[in-house]
Parts: C-alpha cells; structure tokens; sequence
C-alpha cells in the first residue's frame, strides 16, 4: 500500500487541517501518516486559540514517521511560523522526500490568519524549492506573486511569476470568484487548465487542504502531476456535492461520500 504524510495544523471540528488530510488521503487508497506543527481551537464559525508544537518535537514526529514507514508523498499544510518552516526543510531534504505539495495556508476559511507574516518569506525560501507542486489560491497567489488577479489572463501571469521565481509547479485555483471554479497548473512554462463547474454549496471548510491530500495520495500512488490533479478535483467535487451541512458557519464537505461496506453502514437503535 502506498503511503503520504500530512504535516500541518490540527482542526477540532475535523473539517480541515490533519483530519481533512487523513480523511481525504485514506478515501484516496493511501495510507495515511501526520505530523502536527499546531493545534487549533476551532469550528465552522471560526478560530479562537493556535498553540504551535516546538521545533523539536515537530523534527521528532517527521523523523519517526521517516524512519519506519517511508512517505511516498508529503504533503505540507498549515505552518505558522519560520522555525517550524525550517525544521521541516531540513528533515525533507535530509530524507531526499518525494512527491511535495505544499499548500501554502495563510487564513482560514473564516478569514482567521494561520501564518506570521514574517514566516511568508521563509515559506518561499524553504519550502517552494523543495515542492513538486504548490497550491495558493487567488489570496495567496496575489501575495506570492505581487500582483493583483481578476481575471484568467491575470492567473496565467501570477502563476508564471511564481513558477520563474521558485522553479515549482503551480496549481492556481480559481474559486475565490474570479474563474468560476477552474484552476490553472503551470508546470515547466506551459499551463492547462482545469475546467469545473461551480457547485452551490456554502459549505467550504477545508476544500484547500483536502484538494492538496488528494493530489499527494495520486501522486504517491504514481500518478503524473496533470492526472493527480484531474482526479483530485473529481474527488472534491464529489464531497462537495454530497451536500453535508454541518455547523453554524461554513461547514465541511462530506470525505466518505464514496464510502461503501459493511463496516460503514448505519444502524439504526430505534
């Protein structure tokens, strides 16, 4: 069985974060590893408190996983300051880890913030170099590239800025109302986009973190990078239009919505 690790922030309510990675990377076909860089207080309203493991337990975490069941994919999610950053880096490269996608969180779907502003830099210096693919929306992709995105000829130049300044692919998602749902991947100066149709679900918490899993357990499992993508999309869709509505706020998509067998059944006491 192929295997991917998780490393980011813990989620309470279970809709992003570690839990979304789990959840995504085992309906995925992978098996699913973590390392935890934060836990969060949090729900479908919002953040309330982030508590950052230390550097030294986040290095111990990456290096048992590392040394006992090899990732065949890592994924990086939400890191929230320089130190952290730099520990995972420098264990990555150690273990000449394959198959990177980072995801690079900077708020919640809340609007909460999840990364220091000082750490951004070191996020770009770090991490990107070491990624096969990263994945900012248009937000984050309008801090990494300096500009301002509205339109799909404004992606193509964000994501082409950032692939020349970093020398990583880049999966552009259009879905903060600019392209309707298509993402855009540019991959060694040439991009394709990736046609979807926009599903009328409020219920968003987590849809970047399970969109990164997704694209980490195809590509563990040896999928090329355009195929990953395809089929991580289609997954997302699906848990999307399962239509889950949970919370008071912007609640999770459904990860099992494919989930069949005997071990998942219900059963009704009444």
């Amino acid at each position: 069985m192929r295997t991917a690790l998780s490393i980011a922030g813990s989620d309470s309510c279970g809709g992003a974060g570690i839990q979304a990675d789990i959840k995504t990377m085992t309906m995925n076909g992978v098996y699913a590893m973590s390392a935890i860089t934060a836990l969060t207080a949090q729900n479908t309203t919002g953040v309330t408190g982030i508590s950052e493991v230390s550097p030294d337990f986040l290095r111990k975490q990456i290096d048992m996983v590392f040394e006992d069941i090899r990732p065949d994919a890592v994924k990086i999610g939400m890191v929230s300051s320089s130190e952290l950053i730099e520990v995972i880096a420098e264990r990555l490269r150690t273990y000449k880890a394959k198959n990177v996608v980072v995801d690079p969180v900077m708020a919640a779907t809340s609007n909460a913030r999840l990364i220091r502003t000082e750490a951004i830099k070191t996020l770009e210096a770090e991490l990107f170099s070491i990624a096969e693919v990263i994945t900012p929306n248009i937000p984050e992709a309008e801090i990494l590239s300096g500009g301002v995105i509205k339109c799909k000829d404004a992606m193509i130049a964000a994501a082409k800025s950032i692939y020349e300044k970093h020398g990583c692919s880049v999966l552009l998602k259009g879905g903060h109302s600019v392209n309707d749902a298509n993402d855009l991947l540019y991959s060694n100066g040439e991009y394709t986009w990736f046609e979807g149709k926009r599903i009328d679900n409020q219920n968003t918490h987590g849809t970047g973190c399970t969109l990164s899993s997704a694209i980490a357990s195809n590509l563990a499992k040896g999928f090329d990078l355009e195929t990953s993508v395809r089929r991580a999309k289609d997954y997302i869709s699906g848990a999307l239009s399962a239509m889950l509505d949970l919370g008071r706020g912007s609640g999770p998509m459904n990860h099992a919505f494919n989930l069949n067998g005997e071990f998942a059944g219900s059963f009704d006491i009444t």
